[in-house]
């Protein structure tokens, strides 16, 4: 019998050797010069993108043919030390309300900091978007690194690799579907099968799929054993070389995809070359596509653009992309 595609399915290129291309929320050019200097000239906070169109701009991502929305989970605005309010909603909040206004994209977090969420209510609140959505979640999880946030929450900083492995396993107990009298075990939490407790929604599929983001504490053995996708940060085309080789060595018999995000500042000449910025690009849209050819021919599966940096209206670089970047990248 044939298994359903998975949403971690939707996003591998179905003839292979390519990426397919996601966004990364909130859809704002906050950091781009122009809006810089407004908002300094205004008083504004930097890091806090403005919001009014958030759901207008994921629905034309959604039909404009984009193959995944991601967005991130930050729990406290730190602009003191990272100035940055990432996608501002709360996480699955965002993705309930994200489920309901699009149709096609899949819909991930880039990524949840598991050790500060009691993980039950994660399996739960990432079951019941994968229902939302009918199948289109992929729930990417992180460690953490903000120290700052692991007291407020009650929870241990230089404990969080235990606590990231001990919240996977619940997260797997808790999605599984079983039949006859018992329910889930979770011998760690001291619940016994007998009981017959269960988390609702079971999800659309098996299970949900989950990337690991970076290392989060992890090994690269472990991750590759319990992940089903690395989601890792954007390198120089020398060091990605390195990290998906790794990547395919530690799941060669049973090969699971590389996604990366990358910042991008599309310029408005199609014929501008590539120059390195903070973890990206800014390229005209011809250099734009040979790079993305050579991350696909280096094992990446799916590259998101957090369109941030831009210093042009969004829907422009989202129309443009779409109708000159996309095509050469298909997704499912």
């Amino acid at each position: 019998m044939s298994v359903a595609p998975t949403a971690l399915d939707r996003l591998v290129n179905p003839a292979g050797g390519l990426p397919t291309l996601g966004l990364e929320l909130p859809l704002d050019a906050d950091w781009g010069g122009t809006r810089l200097r407004a908002d300094r000239t205004a008083g504004r906070p930097f890091g806090v993108p403005d919001l009014s169109r958030h759901a207008e701009l994921a629905r034309l991502a959604d039909d404009l043919g984009f193959a995944a929305l991601w967005v991130r989970d930050v729990p406290l605005y730190d602009p003191e030390h990272f100035g940055d309010a990432g996608s501002v909603f709360e996480t699955f909040t965002h993705l309930g309300h994200l489920a309901a206004v699009t149709e096609r994209a899949v819909l991930g977090t880039a990524a949840v900091v598991l050790p500060l969420r009691q993980p039950l209510l994660v399996a739960k609140a990432a079951a019941s978007v994968d229902a939302l959505s009918g199948g289109r979640f992929v729930l990417g999880l992180a460690s953490g690194d903000r120290p700052v946030e692991y007291p407020l929450f009650g929870a241990d900083f230089q404990a969080r690799g235990a606590a990231f492995r001990e919240g996977v396993e619940v997260l797997r107990a808790a999605w599984a579907t079983r039949s006859g009298e018992e329910g889930m075990s979770l011998p760690a939490l001291g619940l016994d099968a007998g009981r017959r407790l269960e988390v609702l929604p079971k999800p659309t599929g098996p299970s949900i799929p989950i990337a690991v983001a970076g290392h989060a504490q992890q090994s690269a053995e472990w991750i590759s054993e319990n992940a089903d996708a690395s989601l890792n940060y954007p390198r120089p085309l020398g060091a990605l070389r390195l990290k998906t080789q790794e990547w395919r060595q530690l799941t060669g018999e049973k090969p699971k995809p590389y996604l990366t995000p990358m910042q991008l500042d599309l310029l408005e000449d199609p014929a501008a070359p590539a120059t390195a910025i903070r973890l990206g690009l800014r390229t005209g849209r011809e250099a734009l596509v040979e790079y993305l050819r050579a991350m696909g021919d280096l094992g990446v599966s799916h590259v998101s653009f957090n369109l941030r940096p831009s210093d042009r209206p969004i829907d422009e670089v989202l129309r443009e992309l779409a109708e000159t970047v996309l095509p050469h990248f298909p997704s499912a």
